[in-house]
């Protein structure tokens, strides 16, 4: 989001101006009923509570997307739900700002968009407990830069599936060129809940992405990553390197298909193993 809508000038002056911006994890509200047991550990572990039956909650809970791993919801003080948005729909357009944009003005002028009054369908297999308490900020940008200093990013973005036996990747340009001395490079992936599987093919930067066939080249692999799963490509390398991971949809999965995915990339050392 903070890559891709909000870099928009004219977003970021129309939120500040017409909303209180804030966000909440879904799995805390009970959409991932297997992250029920650890949740509920977690809070009488530091103590806290969340009250699912509170009228903003239920708002929430409301304007849920079946399928979205994400959703931007407009939301009334008086705890109406005003429209709702999933960042699938958000990122697949031409000009995701400006359907931004559109989408708050609309909900704003009680057009109620994306609002059906149906409650998305709780995804019963997820392995996103790890990735829900990462501290770093998520970013839809596709260009990332890892140094000493920043050792760890996430991005959320989408992967398209192409007709079997061709490569339609969406392309996450990694910098690791500040770690002199190498470093495993850990790419954590998570697939949105979405029906299309995933697969994801690590390349040295260097390396022309192929088009069609298998994906020859790769230096490591990902393959049919299950809705709401996720897999950690671990890769060793010995200097500064830079990389490109292509991400799309599984061949078993059906063509033009699209889904997220929620990546947490990071390097880690024989320095910071030592510490």
């Amino acid at each position: 989001m903070r890559a891709v809508v909000l870099s928009d000038d004219r977003v970021v002056k129309f939120l500040n101006e017409n909303f209180i911006n804030t966000w909440v994890f879904n799995a805390d509200l009970g959409r991932s009923p297997s992250l029920q047991d650890p949740i509920a550990k977690r809070r009488k572990r530091e103590s806290k509570t969340f009250n699912t039956t509170h009228a903003l909650a239920q708002a929430i809970m409301k304007g849920w997307n079946e399928y979205s791993p994400a959703d931007c919801l407009v939301i009334s003080s008086e705890f109406e739900l005003m429209g709702s948005l999933p960042v699938n729909e958000l990122l697949t357009v031409q000009d995701p700002a400006e359907n931004y944009l559109t989408f708050l003005q609309d909900s704003l002028a009680g057009k109620t968009p994306g609002v059906s009054g149906g409650v998305a369908k709780p995804s019963s297999k997820t392995d996103s407990e790890d990735l829900r308490n990462l501290d770093s900020p998520v970013t839809g940008s596709l260009k990332v830069t890892l140094t000493d200093e920043k050792p760890e990013q996430q991005v959320l973005n989408i992967f398209r599936t192409s007709k079997e036996g061709f490569q339609d990747y969406t392309v996450v340009e990694i910098d690791a060129t500040a770690f002199k001395n190498g470093g495993t490079l850990l790419l954590n992936i998570l697939v949105g809940n979405a029906e299309s599987m995933g697969s994801f093919d690590l390349y040295d930067a260097k390396t022309e992405l192929p088009k069609t066939g298998m994906p020859k080249g790769a230096l490591a692999s990902a393959w049919d990553i299950r809705p709401g799963k996720s897999k950690t490509i671990k890769y060793d390398f010995e200097q500064g390197q830079a990389f490109k991971l292509g991400a799309t949809g599984s061949w078993f999965s059906e063509e033009g298909s699209i889904n997220a995915f929620l990546l947490r990339i990071s390097v880690e050392t024989e320095l910071g193993k030592e510490d």
